[in-house]
């Protein structure tokens, strides 16, 4: 009997040695549960880490600690299942303190059995993991930026290379006019790829921002499908891709923006005829679904991977980054259009079976609740050339000033180009001009302060002062406005806009627009 004493002894001095150290670990919440989830045991470093005291949680089932969304999931209950079946349960995801913050949390669940195998209940560890994840997330997005940077590089020098190339064809002697041809259409394309490339880095800005905007009005769906079609057919047809296009008989109103959802579907055909390889049919189908219209553009391209599905309209993702496979993009369009189907009060959602599968997105819209709607087509080139204007365009960058100085002149306006600020102002008083177009980023005397001393000093009430710079946000825009501008130009502008702001009226401006 002494002996056993003895090892009973012993056998409290360990337990108790042991609850010591488990009571005293501070970076892991140590616990027990019973067979129900219910707390038995809480720990110092469980208290640290979650925020009660050990009065205030023993006895509470450990549900407490997920979040609504996972408590919707069932989650608790399916860890103990888990663990109570393989004999323990590992997970990784949020969890929440008693103050209601959420921290991210490295768990392991452990069924405890006695000898007869009986459950008896579980134990669980719990380690805080929140400041490696966000360790992890700023590597994660420091190697996101560099290639982001290294493929802005890219696409960048894709477009200017073939642009450089038709101005040494141009510069050749005796060259025929077919040639020429072709190579200012080739310019054209390549002039439009970057304009577009432009165009989506600032739509990221905006989203990120919160800035993007958009005016909606009562559109038929087919007219704005027949818009993008328009848009992305050109490369459609240069990969020799086939567009099978079906739409409804009977008209299907939405409200809309026609710009922004043209960009949507645009969007879409063009991704799904850049990764589709070899030619082949793309597939773009509008139906309604009760109060939806749903729009469908499926392909028979590389398709999805199943670990990327879930991510493909997350900022900077692309399908493919392998060298050989070079698609070009920046992995920025399919979050543009997820939030401009989010705008539109929609939804969008990505399909594959997996690599080589092809891919389908589906869009889904609200239908409109108007009687009619307000068509509009693609808007045609504008060729009336309107009244003669006294025209002086101002822009440090020579070239700029020039070019547009020339295209100007070929409409038939007199046009003066001055190069600075103080220049544009003594030009100013001398050729009384109707129209200025004014760059803003200019050494010295900025664009702003051309437009200050133009209206503080007024050669003639009605001269329109229009804005043509490289700077196109909505911080740009309003500063440009408050300056004194009419309208708000980015650079290289739409012949069309353009054109049409000569045709009106002196006294006609401020009128805020933007290409």
């Amino acid at each position: 009997m002494t002996e056993r004493k003895r090892a009973e002894a012993e056998l409290r001095q360990s337990e108790e040695r042991f609850r010591l150290l488990v009571d005293s670990v501070q970076d892991y919440a140590i616990f027990r549960l019973d067979t129900d989830g219910r707390v038995a045991t809480w720990n110092a470093g469980a208290e640290r880490i979650k925020g009660y005291t050990a009065a205030e949680i023993i006895g509470r089932h450990f549900s407490a600690f997920f979040n609504s969304e996972d408590l919707v999931a069932g989650k608790p209950a399916k860890e103990l299942e888990i663990a109570q079946r393989e004999g323990r349960a590992e997970d990784e995801g949020w969890r929440v303190r008693k103050d209601g913050s959420l921290f991210w949390a490295n768990v392991v669940i452990t069924a405890l059995r006695n000898e007869a195998g009986e459950l008896v209940g579980y134990a669980k560890i719990t380690r805080d993991m929140t400041d490696k994840r966000k360790a992890d997330a700023l590597v994660l997005a420091d190697r996101q930026k560099n290639e982001f940077l290294a493929m802005l590089a890219h696409e960048l020098r894709n477009p200017l290379a073939p642009i450089s190339n038709g101005l040494q064809l141009l510069k050749l002697p005796g060259i025929e006019q077919a040639v020429v041809r072709e190579a200012t259409e080739m310019m054209e394309r390549q002039l439009y790829h970057l304009v577009r490339l432009v165009d989506d880095l600032l739509d990221v800005s905006r989203i990120v921002t919160g800035k993007m905007q958009y005016q909606k009005e009562p559109l038929e769906l087919a007219t704005i499908v027949r818009r993008a079609v328009e848009e992305s057919q050109p490369m459609i047809d240069a990969r020799g891709h086939e567009l099978m296009l079906s739409l409804p008989a009977k008209s299907i109103i939405i409200d809309a923006d026609i710009h922004r959802l043209s960009q949507v579907f645009s969007n879409l055909l063009l991704n799904a005829a850049k990764y589709t390889d070899q030619p082949n049919q793309i597939w773009l189908h509008v139906e309604r679904d009760d109060a939806e219209a749903v729009i469908r553009v499926r392909d028979a391209g590389i398709g999805i991977a199943p670990e990327l599905l879930p991510h493909v309209f997350n900022l900077f993702v692309q399908a493919d980054h392998s060298l050989d496979h070079a698609r070009g993009g920046l992995g920025i369009g399919l979050s543009i259009v997820k939030r401009i189907v989010e705008m539109h009060h929609g939804t969008v959602s990505a399909f594959s079976a997996g690599p080589g599968q092809g891919s389908e997105f589906v869009v889904r819209l609200p239908v409109s609740h108007a009687l009619a709607a307000t068509v509009e087509t693609t808007p045609q080139a504008h060729h009336t050339k309107g009244p003669r204007r006294r025209i002086l365009v101002v822009d440090d960058n020579a070239d700029a000033a020039l070019t547009v100085g020339t295209l100007l002149r070929a409409w038939g306006h007199d046009v003066h180009t001055v190069f600075n600020g103080p220049a544009a102002l003594a030009e100013a008083q001398s050729f009384r001009p109707e129209v200025v177009l004014l760059d803003i980023g200019m050494p010295g005397m900025s664009g702003y302060d051309v437009a200050r001393a133009l209206r503080a000093h007024p050669i003639d009430p009605g001269t329109i002062i229009i804005a043509l710079t490289g700077y196109g946000r909505e911080s740009d825009r309003e500063r440009s406005f408050e300056a004194g501008f009419d309208y708000h130009l980015t650079k290289p502008p739409d012949p069309n806009m353009l054109e049409s702001l000569l045709t009106l009226p002196s006294g006609s401006g401020r009128q805020a627009e933007d290409n």
